[in-house]
């Protein structure tokens, strides 16, 4: 019924907090699906993923502009949201609690999506205990790996991508 990206969303969402994975995996399925739509419920969740991870490392800036947009994008899909098995309402709610959290520079915590579809739920769940995660468990704020993957992480593919592109739109190519 719903997306595998979306599920495995969920999951890292809730479950290890790696909100650099939730970023990369709906950024794939969103450019599968529903590519160029910067208005995508999929971005719209790419969106409040990126702005957690900003808030997580004290990013306030980056943080405050990604959940703007993505608060943006959930007013106007509120179907969408629901579609999707998750209250629109609480979800909006939340994120703006989050927004001036944000705006007076609080320091970040854990937050989990108000999921409504109960079998949506019981998935994620056990997907959660076959991973050996916990499902909701407040995020490793000490756990560098997780807080800096972006600094972390092997680019040479995406550099090398980016170098081709230059010189394909420079003519070389």
């Amino acid at each position: 019924m719903y997306p595998t990206a979306y599920i495995d969303y969920l999951i890292h969402f809730h479950g290890d907090r790696d909100y650099f994975e939730c970023h990369e995996i709906l950024e794939d399925y969103w450019k599968q699906s529903d590519p160029g739509n910067k208005d995508s419920i999929w971005v719209g969740l790419i969106l409040m993923a990126v702005s957690a991870y900003h808030h997580r490392r004290e990013n306030f800036a980056g943080a405050k502009r990604t959940l703007e947009k993505a608060i943006k994008i959930f007013e106007t899909q509120a179907d969408s949201l629901v579609k999707l098995g998750i209250d629109s309402g609480d979800l909006i709610n939340v994120l703006n609690e989050r927004l001036l959290a944000i705006e007076a520079n609080h320091f970040y915590t854990s937050f989990s999506l108000p999921i409504i579809d109960s079998a949506l739920m019981d998935e994620c769940l056990k997907i959660c205990q076959q991973r050996g995660l916990e499902w909701g468990k407040a995020s490793d704020v000490t756990n560098d790996e997780l807080i800096h993957r972006h600094k972390l992480r092997d680019r040479t593919s995406v550099i090398e991508e980016r170098n081709r592109m230059l010189l394909a739109k420079k003519g070389n190519l």
